[in-house]
């Protein structure tokens, strides 16, 4: 479980968020929305401490992860940024073996066990086919693929995940957020997600925290979340929200502005 309380926190004394107590335990995803500028980032760098609290606590499993080495916390909680920058010429199955760093020793060399278990990972993500296929010759979504298995490849109990559908297209959302879900049930795992895209999270989060201004708004089930006057508060825009004809989950819908309606008239 990771844990919360009175978390403040930002960049260079400039507060983001603002006094945020959540919990996320294991076997659910939980997803981080918002608009542009609500902290969803900053909570995730917070959660590995690749930034400092200014106040308030982090634990993970009744641990401050004040007090965890950051070797140890490697081996708790795995990251998938959004943008990973990855070295073009290696190799995707160099690149999920180094995932297998934060259980290395000084100056130790990858084994046998611990190439099995990228390979076990890849495996799972299904990216064993192009194992030996350069990093530059893979497609976003073989990419982000990757970047989950370098993931599974520390054998973490919490994967936090920023935009992982960023810049990909629908075919391939669906193709990482169903492999997100399964590794989730799975492997019993902790999934954080700052999700941008409302329907998404919707179908794939079990619960959602929206942020507003550095602070919680609502958190919920998706249906609780999201709702037309919710979003009309936080986000500022007017929407229809109904539930999916199949699972009854919420369906975010938005019309054209009167701009779009005047531009269809003069084609017209």
């Amino acid at each position: 479980m990771i844990e919360l309380k009175d978390v403040s926190l930002g960049y260079d004394h400039r507060a983001v968020l603002k006094n945020v107590s959540l919990k996320a335990v294991s076997g659910e995803v939980l997803g981080l929305i918002g608009p542009n500028g609500s902290g969803k980032s900053t909570l995730i760098k917070g959660m590995t401490r690749l930034i400092d609290l200014f106040s308030g606590h982090i634990s993970i499993d009744g641990r401050d992860i004040k007090g965890i080495k950051r070797e140890e916390l490697a081996r708790l909680v795995a990251t998938v940024p959004q943008n990973p920058a990855l070295p073009e010429t290696f190799t995707a199955f160099e690149v999920v073996l180094m995932g297998r760093t934060p259980h290395l020793g000084l100056l130790r060399y990858e084994g046998r066990r611990d190439k099995a278990i990228a390979w076990q990972a890849m495996e799972m993500t299904q990216t064993q086919f192009f194992a030996e296929r350069r990093v530059g010759e893979l497609s976003g979504g073989e990419r982000q693929r990757l970047v989950i298995a370098r993931a599974l490849t520390q054998q973490p109990k919490a994967i936090l995940l920023d935009e992982p559908t960023a810049h990909l297209d629908i075919s391939h959302q669906v193709e990482i957020l169903n492999l997100v879900k399964r590794l989730c049930l799975e492997q019993s795992l902790t999934i954080v997600a700052a999700m941008h895209d409302l329907n998404l999270a919707a179908q794939y989060c079990d619960r959602l925290v929206m942020l507003n201004g550095g602070e919680i708004y609502t958190d919920g089930t998706p249906q609780d979340v999201l709702t037309a006057q919710n979003i009309k508060t936080v986000y500022g825009a007017d929407v229809c929200v109904y539930p999916h004809p199949v699972n009854k989950l919420p369906i975010t819908l938005i019309t054209a502005g009167e701009g779009k309606k005047e531009e269809a008239h003069i084609h017209r």
